[in-house]
């Protein structure tokens, strides 16, 4: 088994098939990377760009290059000493027909050896929400066909793309009566009245895509009504979903596993116990799982610790001046004084997420907890659960049989605590309180607290990351997964006592900042993390850019378009992807980047417009004014923009290096995605998949995003990777020691050392420096602790260095960071 030091993030689909991924190999050997960290490989839906939408769990995609690619792909690996880290999505499943199961569902129902895989409620029909407008309006139009298919013998219903399977019965029964010919079947699909009685007769009801929210029949993941929820709580269905992936990982071929969207299980850890038992103990597993600030994950799961966007929040306040902040803030709130204000917005989109895009969901808790608690009104218990999610602090808690840690505890108790002012009477919110703890006997309490569990999370993420983020724009690089952009950036103190915790807790955890599920990409963040270093240049910039712009913006009926807040994140967006040189940018394929990025953005903000309601002239409008910044006509504006641009750029390069080398040498396993051992200043998805071959095929000069800064990067990244497979004890179990520094600059420089038995690694790296002059660090040093005196050199310069003087100009003068190793 290859030791674990570093993983590379590999999104298969598209131009990245087994065999691309077998010629890659080589590069990420040079690189430094010990583990592939693959995504999901399993067979997903046709034209699947992620495969998180797995059809059969127990097949390799033959889009991919199979079985027989896989293998190829893995004896490259292994010839290289490389490990392999999988994917997997035990939660959920493409509800489509590609899926057998599914498939063998919609024809047999509640009857299917597999009805009991799926988590759907089988009181009712098994809801499809795939009609473009409703029912009624569909069968008067004609829109549905009957359709033989010859290769399974099969009577299927037609509907545009999509062919349902009759059920059993109803297949048998028509082609007994009227047959399989085609024009027999066109002539009894044009019979309305027959096609309703058919149709009525299927363990399926077709549904309009709108009505999802409220009516569907099974849970899905987050609002995609495409992906059905998995019950691997029940152990069949563990086996039947992690046949080859067990496989896998006992034949050699896996060494590590990342487990997706683990709070959208019933019993996580009971899965986790289930999962680390079928894998063995060395199998490295690390979960999916967003921490608020402060909360830890449970320490009884069988894991290595999470995919790492808590190290991305913590790394932010490293690079957020705070005073400066408080200028953007102030002007932000002048430009937008409604969306400013967090925690009502906060408030806001939980209540938009609950009442609307949740109802569904909120009806069959209420339900459940009516019949817990007869006596007590529907109502009370219903707005009782509503304040509850509202004031839920983190995604979930994780009661399911037996008693709550005493965490969960506290956090039932604090949710309570807050909802308590929001409702007359509290009766059914302690009741509901007492229930989630545990402290109710009843038949429903154990669906109940995992249905509660199950759908805090969705709330969650998708009122905070997919509305309010969007809504929220004072500094967008801080609106990242995990983040929490309206609490003051931590001090270097606090970022040294988060390290020392992660290195007790989770030091094999992944360290990431960057992913396929990024806001964006961390060079781009780490750019805008720069605005708060000289917020009055950036102010100054977004009103005369206003100004400038003023004869794009449109007069709608419901009011400006773009409107002030929607426009004060469109120059921060902008400026997160602003090429470096503008006389050599493909102006066209940027303007289609950041267009197609505005519009996802407006829509997720659900203000003016909406997915579920879309706004077609306001859309227009906002992305007209979008294309015209980047037009070439708008001269002006681009020389204005580029020329305020250019110390933030300089501002982000240096943010970039110093994060780069915190991951690189902090506690945690350094993770990088795809492409970001160049420059990374991607959007969020789709942008963030797009296809990196350019870094490839070219290992320094070439590409779009080639600069000395990104070649610098790829350099730290080679000889740090490289040192840590020479040394893989000092940075997996080597002590986190915090180093104080001295001097005028002191509060500007970050430093640490990892110690183990006599070996040393002392990072180094500026933080919050404006335009340094050649004096700038002055008298400015590290400290070292005497016990950790000893002769030092410069992994990245290969210069030597003396631990008892340690200055930062000397440090510095020919790397924008330092990293110094050494024995005792």
């Amino acid at each position: 088994m290859t030791a674990l030091t570093s993983t590379y993030r590999l999104q298969f689909r598209g131009d990245v098939t087994f065999d691309r991924a077998t010629k890659l190999v080589p590069y990420l050997k040079d690189l430094g990377i010990s583990h592939v960290y693959a995504s999901p490989i399993f067979t997903a839906g046709k034209g699947s760009t992620h495969g998180y939408d797995v059809t059969d769990a127990n097949e390799i995609d033959p889009v991919l290059g199979g079985r027989a690619g896989f293998d190829a792909f893995c004896s490259a690996l292994q010839q290289a000493k490389l490990g392999l880290i999988l994917d997997i999505v035990p939660n959920h499943m493409a509800a489509s027909v590609e899926n057998a199961w599914w498939r063998d569902v919609l024809q047999r129902g509640s009857s299917s050896p597999y009805a009991g895989h799926f988590d759907i409620d089988w009181r009712r029909k098994l809801t499809l929400p795939v009609l473009g407008r409703p029912f009624e309006e569909c069968l008067a139009a004609a829109e549905f066909h009957l359709h033989y298919e010859p290769t399974d013998g099969g009577v299927y219903l037609a509907y545009f793309d999509n062919l349902l399977p009759l059920s059993i019965e109803s297949a048998g029964r028509l082609a007994a009566d009227i047959g399989t010919d085609a024009e027999r079947l066109r002539a009894f699909s044009m019979d309305a009245a027959a096609m309703r009685k058919l149709l009525g007769e299927q363990h399926w009801q077709l549904l309009y895509w709108k009505d999802a929210a409220e009516n569907l029949s099974y849970r899905r993941f987050f609002e995609v009504a495409g992906l059905v929820g998995m019950r691997v709580e029940d152990a069949r269905v563990f086996n039947d979903t992690h046949r080859l992936i067990i496989e896998l990982v006992r034949s050699g071929q896996v060494e590590g596993l990342r487990v997706d969207h683990i709070d959208g299980l019933a019993d996580p850890k009971s899965y986790l116990e289930h999962l680390r038992q079928a894998v063995g103990p060395d199998t490295f597993i690390v979960v999916e799982k967003i921490l608020a600030r402060g909360e830890t994950l449970p320490a009884d799961w069988p894991v290595s610790g999470t995919t790492g966007y808590e190290f991305i929040a913590a790394v932010a306040d490293l690079f957020v001046n705070e005073e400066g902040l408080r200028k953007l803030d102030e002007a932000y709130r002048s430009v937008s004084e409604e969306e400013a204000d967090f925690a009502t917005g906060l408030r806001r989109a939980k209540l938009l997420m609950i009442e609307r895009n949740f109802a569904g969901e909120m009806k069959r808790l209420t339900s459940l907890a009516c019949s817990i608690f007869p006596d007590f009104d529907p109502q009370e218990i219903s707005s009782a659960l509503r304040e509850l999610l509202v004031a839920f602090p983190v995604y979930r808690t994780y009661g399911y049989r037996g008693a709550v840690s005493s965490e969960d505890v506290a956090v039932i108790e604090r949710a309570c605590e807050k909802a308590r002012s929001r409702l007359p009477a509290i009766d059914a919110l302690e009741a509901l309180g007492d229930l989630l703890k545990g402290d109710v006997s009843a038949a429903e309490t154990l669906e109940f607290r995992a249905r509660f569990q199950q759908l805090s999370g969705p709330i969650m993420a998708k009122a905070v990351e997919d509305t309010l983020f969007y809504r929220y724009n004072r500094l967008i690089a801080l609106n990242e997964v995990g983040g929490e952009p309206h609490v003051p950036p931590g001090s270097v103190a606090a970022f040294h006592q988060f390290m020392t915790d992660r290195f007790e807790r989770q030091r094999r955890g992944l360290s990431s900042t960057s992913t396929h599920d990024t806001k964006r990409g961390e060079d781009a963040r780490a750019r805008l993390y720069g605005l708060t270093q000289d917020p009055d240049a950036w102010v100054a910039g977004v009103e005369r850019w206003g100004n400038m712009n003023s004869r794009f913006r449109s007069g709608l009926a419901d009011g400006p378009a773009p409107e002030p807040n929607i426009e004060w994140m469109l120059y921060q967006a902008l400026a997160g992807i602003w090429p470096q040189d503008i006389e050599g940018t493909d102006w066209n394929a940027l303007k289609e980047r950041f267009c197609a990025y505005v519009l996802k953005a407006i829509r997720e903000a659900k203000l003016r417009t909406d997915w579920m309601d879309e706004n077609p002239a306001y859309e227009d409008a906002v992305q007209a004014y979008a294309a015209a910044l980047l037009s070439k006509d708008n001269r002006e504006f681009i020389r204005d923009f580029d020329r305020t641009l250019g110390p933030f750029m300089q501002f982000g390069f240096r943010n970039s290096l110093s994060q780069l080398l915190i991951k690189l040498t902090a506690p945690g396993i350094p993770d990088i995605y795809q492409g970001t051992e160049g420059l990374d200043f991607s959007l969020v998805d789709p942008d963030n998949r797009r296809p990196v071959d350019y870094l490839w095929i070219d290992k320094g000069a070439a590409g779009p995003l080639a600069s000395d800064a990104a070649s610098l990067k790829r350099q730290i990244i080679r000889k740090v990777l490289r040192y840590r497979n020479q040394h893989p004890s000092l940075f997996l179990e080597g002590k986190y020691v915090p180093l104080e520094t001295s001097g005028a600059r002191a509060s500007n420089l970050l430093a640490f050392a990892r110690v183990y038995e006599r070996k040393i690694a002392v990072t180094i790296v500026p933080h919050l420096v404006d335009m340094p002059s050649s004096d700038f660090w002055k008298d400015t040093a590290v400290i070292m602790p005497r016990e950790l005196n000893m002769s030092l050199y410069d992994l990245l310069t290969d210069q030597p260095s003396s631990a008892s003087n340690l200055l930062a100009a000397q440090l510095f003068a020919d790397h924008p960071v330092s990293l110094l190793a050494g024995d005792k």
